[in-house]
Formats: structure tokens, C-alpha cells, sequence
């Protein structure tokens, strides 16, 4: 009986060795409508083949279920698929397996498993049939599709979603590159508001004018190399600059050469190690706002050799308030002895000093817009002003930006709201002289010719 089962083993691990590489189940490639798949073993005990066990399933069942289930019908019909059978001889017994696909429900497909089980003769040998089980083909394809959709998913997040981040990114691209402009002979690149604007940022490459200029800076130059173009050293003379550079050995080199051939008044650099094109919004500000006068690094990196962060580090430590330990005076015990009265010496009066308060920087503007600015207050709107201090247009804030770029009679600007850097650029454009607002907001630079004031000053 043990020798018996062992060989059964072996032949089902055969035949489940042939099903992985997809010579079995080929009920269900021949009939797309198959549900169930019977399977079964055999035993004989003597030698047969395999028209014998078909013979047997058709001859043995053949009237036993009546018309609507006899096999040769359903098999006509299509309900039934072609049956496999698999034999393998050993020891002078024959074992194997049986394949039944149906597409009959799952009650006639018991029903006709069970028959094959009253089968107890194949050939000329006794046998014996035990079904070893019924497998609902639509639950493999279900599991199969929910298995396959997960793969198509985690492709398609892989792939579609970077496509669609480079797509945006390449459309923002485009509109920033749109906006760069060709400067002078040299054709240098630059920000839209180079040829106007009172102060101007140099850097070093095409790459860093486009990311101020994705963060809101329109006023920003590139040298495009290590040699000083002409149009820069020219530019140098008659607007403020600032020398923005990399953190790197070359931002040195280049940082040392203008401010040998131009007239630099600002030096900023990014942080230690970084570049400029790959500086986020907050350290691009920051750097801008730790800017150093140019007298003050020249005199320190070519008499004193020092590097441009040994000076920030310098600086900053400088800023750091010391801390100043305060003790309480110690109390000693004084012995009274009894003396004579002396007479008394007399005291010079001791000076006081008296400590002024403050005075708050008294803004004369503040007086002459006075009632305007009471009124924008109240109101919520913005007035635009010409030269006699007449109001030309009452319009809602949110209009302001417009209303400027289509009108040139605008003397001042008073309104209920934040003064941006962007509202300044635009207001650079135009001949605006007063620009009255509540607060200011991240204003990195402002052209010589405009007046900023806010309400708390």
C-alpha cells in the first residue's frame, strides 16, 4: 500500500511539473466558456492505455445520469471538452490522471464527477477512479486579473507619474525661457527688467538667470564664462551691482575677476558648496540679504586673504550679544563705633542722567498723504494720484497691478494692502515716484527713483 501511494506521488508531481510549463489545462484554451475542471486519478491493476480509460468513461456512464448529462451529448454539445488522460506504467500497474473541463453549473459538474468514481474496470484490469478535486476556472482568472492589474498599476505609477512631473516642469521651463532676453553685443542672458532696472544682479551662467527668474528675480545678468565681458564692466559703471556667485572654487575665481575689471558694490555668494541655479527661493533671499559692500571683501580677501565666508562667519559672530553676568553685591557686617560729630563735609551734587526717549523719525509724507491714506483705510480701496495730489482713479486692490501697467499720469500709489516685491517691479515700469502701502513683504530690492512708505512708519 505504501509503494502504492508513492507512485501516485510521483506521477501527480509530474503531471504538476507539465501544468507550470503550460502543456496541461488545455480544456480551458480549447472552450473560452469552461467554469470547472475536473481532476482525477486512476489505478490499474495491469496494463493499460489510454483509449482504454476514455472508452471506460464513455462506456461505464453511458444512461447511468440520463440524457441531459450523458457525456457523448454534452461533448457533441461543447458542455463538455475533450477529456485528458495522462498514463504511466510501473510494476505492472498502470496509474494516472484524468481532465474533465465543463462548462456545465457546478451541481451537474459534481454530479459528473461523482459518476466517474463508479467506475471500477478499465480494459481488461480491475480500477479504480477517486476525484481529486474541482477547480472553478473564473476564480483563476480572477485571481490572475487582480494579481495582473496590481502589476499594470504599480507600472503605471511608476512611469506616468515622472512623465507628468516632467511635463510640467518642462511647460514652466518653456515660460521662464520666454522671458529670458539676449543683452548687449555679446548677447548675454538676462532678465526682462535688466535694461531699466537701477540695480542689477550678475551671476555666472544661463542656468542661474533662469532659476531667479522662476523665483521672481527679472533682474539678474550672466557673464557666461570666466572672462568679464565688455557689456558688464559698462553696465558696471552706471547701475548698483551685486556679484552673485557659486560656492565653489570657481565662483571664487570669477567673484575675484570682477571685482578687479567692474565696479562691484555688492558681493553675495550661495551657501558654501552650492550653486546658484540650484538654490531654493528662501536661500536665494538669504543669501541676497547677507550681501557684503565690495570695499569691504576686497579688503579682506586680497590684503588679508581671507575668504568670503570666513568674513559672513566673522560677522555673524559680531552680532551674537554678549551675556553679562549681573551678581548682587555682597552685604559685609560694619561695626558702629561712637564718634564725635564731625561737621559735616559738604557734597558736590551728583550730576543725574537723564535718558531721552527715542524720537520717532518724523516722515513728512506721512502728513502730506495723511487723509488718503485714512481713507483707503476705511474703504479698502486704491487711489492712484497724479503730480497736484488728485485723485484720478478709485479702484479695487486686486485691480492695481492692471491699472498700472496701461496708465503713464500716475504720481502715487496709496492702497490698503501688502507692497510686494512683484507690485515694484511693476511699478518700476512706469513713472509712479509714491508707493503707500500697510506693510512691505519680502523686498529685496527697489529702484532709486520710487519712495516706499508704509502706515506703521
Amino acid at each position: 500500500m505504501k509503494r502504492k501511494k508513492t507512485i501516485l506521488q510521483q506521477v501527480l508531481a509530474e503531471k504538476r511539473k507539465k501544468a507550470k510549463e503550460g502543456g496541461f489545462m488545455s480544456g480551458k484554451d480549447e472552450f473560452g466558456t469552461t467554469k470547472y475542471v475536473i481532476y482525477a486519478e486512476f489505478e490499474a491493476n495491469g496494463i493499460v492505455e489510454r483509449p482504454d480509460v476514455v472508452g471506460a468513461i464513455f462506456g461505464q456512464t453511458e444512461g447511468l445520469l440520463g440524457d441531459d448529462l450523458d457525456l457523448r451529448e454534452l461533448q457533441k454539445t461543447g458542455r463538455i471538452g475533450r477529456i485528458r488522460v495522462e498514463v504511466h506504467n510501473k510494476a505492472g500497474k498502470t496509474y494516472g490522471t484524468i481532465t474533465v473541463p465543463s462548462s456545465l453549473d457546478r451541481v451537474e459538474t459534481a454530479i459528473l464527477a461523482a459518476a466517474l468514481e463508479t467506475i471500477d474496470r478499465v480494459g481488461p484490469a480491475e480500477a479504480k477512479i477517486r476525484v481529486l478535486r474541482i477547480e472553478d476556472v473564473r476564480a483563476t482568472k480572477r485571481k490572475y486579473i487582480i494579481e495582473r492589474a496590481k502589476e499594470i498599476l504599480e507600472t503605471l505609477m511608476e512611469q506616468e507619474i515622472p512623465e507628468t512631473q516632467e511635463l510640467t516642469e518642462e511647460v514652466k521651463k518653456a515660460v521662464r525661457a520666454k522671458e529670458l532676453i539676449e543683452y548687449g553685443p555679446e548677447k548675454l542672458p538676462a532678465g526682462p527688467h535688466v535694461p531699466f532696472s537701477d540695480s542689477i544682479i550678475v551671476v555666472e551662467g544661463r542656468a542661474d538667470v533662469l532659476n531667479l527668474l522662476k523665483h521672481g528675480i527679472k533682474n539678474a545678468i550672466a557673464v557666461e564664462g570666466t572672462s568679464i565681458p565688455e557689456t558688464i564692466i559698462k553696465l558696471s559703471k552706471e547701475r548698483i551691482v551685486t556679484a552673485f556667485t557659486d560656492g565653489d572654487r570657481g565662483g571664487e575665481l570669477i567673484l575675484k575677476e570682477l571685482l578687479q575689471v567692474a565696479d562691484v558694490d555688492y558681493v553675495a555668494r550661495a551657501p558654501e558648496g552650492k550653486e546658484v541655479e540650484e538654490l531654493t527661493k528662501k536661500e536665494i533671499v538669504k543669501a541676497l540679504r547677507s550681501k557684503v559692500p565690495a570695499e569691504q571683501v576686497i579688503n579682506e580677501m586680497f590684503n588679508k586673504g581671507k575668504s568670503f565666508y570666513e568674513l559672513i562667519r566673522e560677522r555673524e559672530e559680531r552680532k551674537e550679544p554678549r551675556r553679562v553676568e549681573v551678581r548682587e553685591p555682597r552685604v559685609v557686617p560694619v561695626r558702629v563705633e561712637e564718634r564725635k560729630p564731625e561737621k559735616p563735609e559738604k557734597q558736590e551734587p551728583k550730576e543725574e542722567k537723564i535718558v531721552k526717549p527715542l524720537e520717532k523719525t518724523h516722515i513728512p509724507e506721512l502728513e502730506e498723504f495723511g487723509e488718503f491714506i485714512e481713507r483707503v483705510k476705511k474703504d479698502g480701496i486704491a487711489l492712484l494720484l497724479d503730480e497736484n495730489k488728485n485723485v484720478i482713479a478709485e479702484i479695487p486692490v486686486r485691480e492695481l497691478t492692471n491699472q498700472l501697467r496701461e496708465r503713464k499720469d500716475v504720481y502715487a500709489v496709496v492702497f490698503n494692502g501688502v507692497i510686494t516685491q512683484r507690485l515694484i517691479d511693476t511699478v518700476s515700469e512706469t513713472n509712479v515716484k509714491y508707493l503707500i502701502g500697510a506693510r512691505k513683504y519680502n523686498v529685496v530690492r527697489r529702484p532709486v527713483n520710487l519712495k516706499i512708505i508704509t502706515f506703521a512708519e
